[in-house]
């Protein structure tokens, strides 16, 4: 962990080596007026566009690469924004855990698949789909992994068309149990990461669901991204402490750590003096995602997070809850 300032531009640069970033402040440019409140999750498309799922009056954003914005849609339609996946084919599939429902949209989007009953949640730790569902992943098949989440302690699998083909997990600390599944992906071999965040691990399962082993390095995994290639690696976006007693706790995060396929520790960025505003810090690291230069887009959800970890200080108007981290060469 290693965060300086780049003198010519007094830029915070974070991390060292093949991790070094530079933090690029207001990068978003938003219509005069807007807020995202919080941005709880983020993609990027084939294009570099960045669509940024978030629980203000304008649920996606999209800009370019630069940070200008192209559109909105959702409005009126997603109670709580969640999470955010994007396939090969720029098709976005979008949670929502306030509504209890996946959607498949299209760039622009048109729903092309419904998943759950909007605003009628399964009964709670039932196990049956949804309540309070929080992210989704693929099979190299185009299966559809959805965790879920807040209410349930389960990971779905369903087909292309939707039909659920099965779900496995149930409460407790146990391996293959769950203790808020917040978030899942997949690598190119279709193995399957789920962020167990309050057990403070990710647990890998093959396809089916069977337990392989898990990762326990991090302090309340909540962002999840697979880096693609042929030796993947994984951004884990950690939330760090979580009562008061350990509030100021230094080296626990909020951070980001870089991981790889076997679940070995290879970086971290922020997280060595506790959460803030400054940058180079983060207040809680909810969404990630990852552009065609190796930048990193962290959507954080600062107006619900920092309250709790600021209880005697106002939130400011347009907190920030988006920060892009530019890889240095």
């Amino acid at each position: 962990m290693d965060t300086r300032v780049d003198k010519r531009n007094k830029a915070a640069i974070l991390g060292a080596g093949k991790h070094r970033y530079r933090v690029v402040e207001n990068w978003a440019k938003l219509p005069e007026g807007w807020e995202f409140k919080d941005v709880a999750a983020v993609a990027v498309d084939s294009k570099d566009r960045v669509y940024c799922f978030n629980r203000g009056e304008h649920p996606m954003i999209v800009f370019d690469r630069e940070g200008n914005f192209i559109r909105s849609w959702g409005e009126g339609t997603f109670p709580r924004a969640h999470g955010l996946h994007i396939d090969a084919n720029d098709v976005l599939y979008c949670t929502d855990d306030g509504g209890h429902v996946v959607r498949k949209c299209t760039t622009e989007g048109k729903v092309l698949l419904e998943l759950g009953v909007p605003g009628n949640p399964s009964p709670y730790m039932s196990g049956t789909p949804f309540h309070r569902c929080t992210h989704t992943a693929l099979s190299p098949r185009g299966d559809i992994y959805v965790s879920d989440g807040y209410g349930n302690a389960r990971v779905h699998k369903f087909s292309p068309g939707g039909k659920l083909l099965k779900s496995w997990g149930e409460p407790g600390t146990d391996a293959g149990q769950f203790n808020v599944v917040h978030n899942i992906v997949t690598d190119p071999e279709g193995w399957v990461y789920v962020a167990d965040r309050e057990n403070h691990r990710v647990q890998v399962f093959d396809q089916n669901g069977k337990y392989e082993t898990q990762w326990v390095n991090m302090h309340r995994p909540c962002a999840l991204y697979c880096c693609r290639g042929k030796r993947p690696q994984f951004v884990i976006g950690e939330l760090g402490p979580s009562m008061s007693v350990n509030r100021n706790h230094p080296n626990i995060g909020p951070r980001l750590s870089f991981i790889d396929a076997k679940g070995k520790l290879i970086a971290r960025l922020g997280g060595e003096n506790g959460p803030g505003l400054e940058p180079g810090k983060f207040i809680a690291p909810h969404g990630l995602a990852v552009d065609s230069r190796g930048d990193i887009y962290v959507g954080e959800v600062s107006y619900t997070e920092y309250p709790r970890l600021f209880p005697d200080q106002k939130i400011a108007w347009r907190m920030r809850s988006l920060q892009k981290l530019e890889k240095l060469s």
